[in-house]
């Protein structure tokens, strides 16, 4: 029999490539979004525009959600709605934390009261542990959350170990680092890089002056993955033989200014010509290093990352290219 998979939020990078990866091994896959009339463009851009089954649905309204589990009948559910912007959130706290919080909680007690054996899995985040080791953080790893966006994810990953727990469901987080592909909205620094370095070396090549990039902190440290390695990592954890949750990461980390030369370089620029650090955008408190420890994911699931920083930058760059 096929398996059927209900994806909230399957319009965003990470729902439309997990809608893509589900789509090929046969599952039926429906998917909300709160303007189910589209446009769509990540599901378009993946061909997917008639293989997806699109429901308009608020994933905190808990009366919406049981009426589409009963309509839909999932086999999974995977919760990759919400806001998801770290810098937004500083800006919009309240309605970040409403967002998460609320539609996990909603998802989950729609889940419990259904009766059904619904195996879920909820979008976590490597923001929930601060300021991490160099070596990197693990399962174990205390969460020190210091943003809106990370306080609410938090909250959310105890909340679906609380229903784990106290309700017997099949219910885990994946706590995911940072993850980038060329669906990625230009507000995500990495998008803001690689778009810019393609519009500076359009303007230069067309003999036009090219105003600088401006960004925030380029001492920063992430684990930068290939989003759809890490989608995958979603699939395998609700087919594991128990709940728990993973950390899915690269393992390696790489400062702001290493990717912004990367990024530069693969147009053939120095980014030190084009590129200056303004205090206006760094954020109120941010986090020098953030990586990974994913040894659990490899043990158990199998799981690894197969894309590190300079293929990443590639490909994105590549995307760029494209688009024009």
């Amino acid at each position: 029999m096929s398996r059927t998979a209900l994806v909230f939020g399957v319009s965003g990078q990470d729902g439309s490539l997990l809608a893509e990866q589900l789509a090929a091994e046969g599952t039926v896959v429906h998917g909300t979004s709160r303007q189910p009339a589209g446009p769509f463009p990540n599901l378009a851009a993946l061909g997917l525009g008639d293989r997806v089954r699109l429901h308009g649905c608020r994933p905190d309204d808990i009366d919406a959600v049981r009426r589409l589990l009963d309509a839909v009948q999932p086999d999974e559910v995977y919760n990759l709605s919400a806001q998801s912007s770290v810098g937004l959130s500083f800006a919009e706290p309240r309605e970040t934390i409403d967002s998460i919080l609320s539609a996990t909680v909603a998802i989950l007690d729609a889940i419990r009261l259904s009766g059904a054996a619904i195996r879920f899995c909820n979008a976590g985040s490597g923001e929930c542990f601060g300021e991490t080791p160099p070596t990197g953080a693990d399962e174990s790893t205390p969460f020190r959350p210091r943003s809106p966006y990370a306080v609410a994810k938090a909250a959310a990953h105890w909340t679906v170990a609380t229903y784990r727990e106290s309700y017997g469901l099949f219910a885990a987080t994946a706590i995911l680092f940072n993850h980038e592909s060329p669906l990625r909205a230009e507000r995500f620094v990495t998008q803001k890089v690689v778009r810019g370095a393609a519009r500076i070396a359009a303007r230069l090549a067309a003999g036009q002056a090219a105003e600088p990039l401006r960004l925030g902190n380029l001492d920063i440290c992430r684990d930068w993955g290939w989003a759809a390695d890490h989608v995958a990592a979603l699939r395998l954890m609700l087919r594991a033989d128990s709940a728990e949750d993973f950390v899915i990461a690269t393992g390696e980390a790489t400062t702001l200014r290493d990717f912004v030369a990367a990024a530069f370089s693969a147009f053939g620029l120095d980014w030190r010509d084009h590129v200056v650090s303004v205090p206006e955008l760094m954020r109120p408190s941010d986090i020098a290093v953030s990586v990974g420890r994913p040894d659990r994911a490899f043990a158990r699931l199998g799981w690894r990352a197969t894309t590190r920083m300079p293929e990443l930058v590639h490909r994105l760059a590549a995307a760029a290219r494209t688009a024009g």
